[in-house]
């Protein structure tokens, strides 16, 4: 049996319509896990990262700073996270770590307190997870994503006859489309 072009775009339509409703989902979670990778530098994908400086008075000196005392500030300062531990980096500077990853810094000499609190992205943390891979049935279906990507783009590019197609309109898109990342490529 024969296929002809008919046939042969129509079942591309078919491939094509099905797969991308299949795997739309994913193209979003890899687009906006991507972007939020593309900008890690100014971006954590997993943290919402909140600086709060506060001045406090009457601070007790560095020798004096237990535990007690330590937890008193946390509450001057408004800290709703645990207390895990506390240290001092350099001459009364002290550094207090907090359950979950937050954290304290006070000056005791000038009273000035950081408090950096993290909140986890839930959403945006799951995909950024996701993106980079994290066990081997993701692998397995990352692989099907990865043809069902292949299968999508070639009957997209099969599907569409005449000047619009990949002999018209639609092959110099696909050139221009091929000649950007090639060309960023060479000139970085």
């Amino acid at each position: 049996m024969k296929l002809s072009s008919s046939d042969l775009r129509r079942w591309c339509r078919v491939l094509h319509r099905d797969l991308s409703y299949l795997f739309a989902g994913m193209v979003m979670i890899y687009a906006i896990s991507g972007i939020y990778m593309n900008h890690r530098d100014k971006i954590n994908p997993h943290y919402s990262v909140t600086r709060t400086v506060h001045q406090l008075a009457d601070l007790p000196p560095q020798a004096e700073m237990d535990r007690e005392a330590v937890e008193k500030v946390m509450g001057e300062v408004g800290v709703s996270e645990r207390y895990t531990k506390h240290y001092f980096p350099s001459a009364n500077h002290l550094k207090v770590f907090l359950k979950g990853g937050s954290s304290l810094e006070v000056d005791i000499a000038s009273g000035k307190a950081v408090y950096e609190s993290l909140r986890r992205r839930p959403l945006v943390s799951s995909m950024t997870t996701m993106h980079y891979n994290p066990n081997r049935w993701w692998t397995w279906f990352s692989d099907a994503f990865a043809v069902a990507l292949l299968v999508i783009t070639l009957t997209g590019l099969l599907m569409v006859k005449g000047s619009k197609g990949l002999w018209g309109r639609g092959g110099i898109e696909l050139l221009i489309g091929i000649a950007i990342p090639i060309a960023i490529l060479l000139l970085t």
